[in-house]
């Protein structure tokens, strides 16, 4: 009894740390910005679909869920802050679709069977990565007006570079999903 204990609490105490980890893995990719025109580009989306793809569905939705508590109580781990501001306030701001959709791209990430041919993985990526937008899009329609060009405002100028990340991703997923049998 006391060996399956063991065991239980060394398989919880792995998945508490791989959790910090990955929050601070998708801070880092937040503060890590790539000169893109017109608008700068992080690596957060590729750091979602990367904690899908190796951690899983349950754990990635849980570090992604653990990176937004952490900035809705005022830790400077959003892309912008502190510079335009931190907490629950930068949180309903602009970006609050696309950091919700966050959760349910790592979720769908981690939860669509990667294992298959290549241009099926690249296809599940790009759904997984839609997600983003698509939630992204929906709030920040309702917080600038439907009148506003919602699409080439909130989609646009990242549709190139995120079909580079996900091409990156695509290439290496086979080899991130050993990582999912490891944990």
């Amino acid at each position: 009894m006391e060996i399956a204990n063991s065991i239980i609490n060394q398989k919880l105490i792995k998945k508490l740390f791989l959790i910090v980890l990955g929050s601070f893995i998708l801070t880092l990719s937040a503060k890590i910005k790539i000169p893109f025109y017109p608008v700068p580009m992080t690596m957060q989306t590729f750091v979602v679909l990367f904690l899908g793809i190796s951690f899983g569905y349950k754990i990635a939705f849980a570090t992604v869920s653990l990176y937004l508590l952490e900035g809705i109580f005022g830790l400077p781990v959003f892309s912008n802050s502190p510079e335009k501001g931190v907490g629950l306030t930068y949180f309903t701001g602009p970006t609050m679709g696309y950091l919700i959709g966050f959760l349910f791209s790592a979720f769908m990430a981690g939860y669509l069977d990667l294992e298959k041919n290549i241009v099926l993985i690249f296809l599940k990526l790009c759904l997984s990565v839609s997600i983003i937008y698509i939630f992204g899009m929906l709030w920040l329609g309702t917080l600038i007006g439907w009148d506003k060009p919602i699409f080439d405002l909130g989609a646009k100028p990242f549709l190139l570079a995120e079909l580079f990340k996900i091409l990156i991703l695509t290439l290496i997923t086979k080899k991130i999903v050993k990582i999912r049998n490891f944990i």
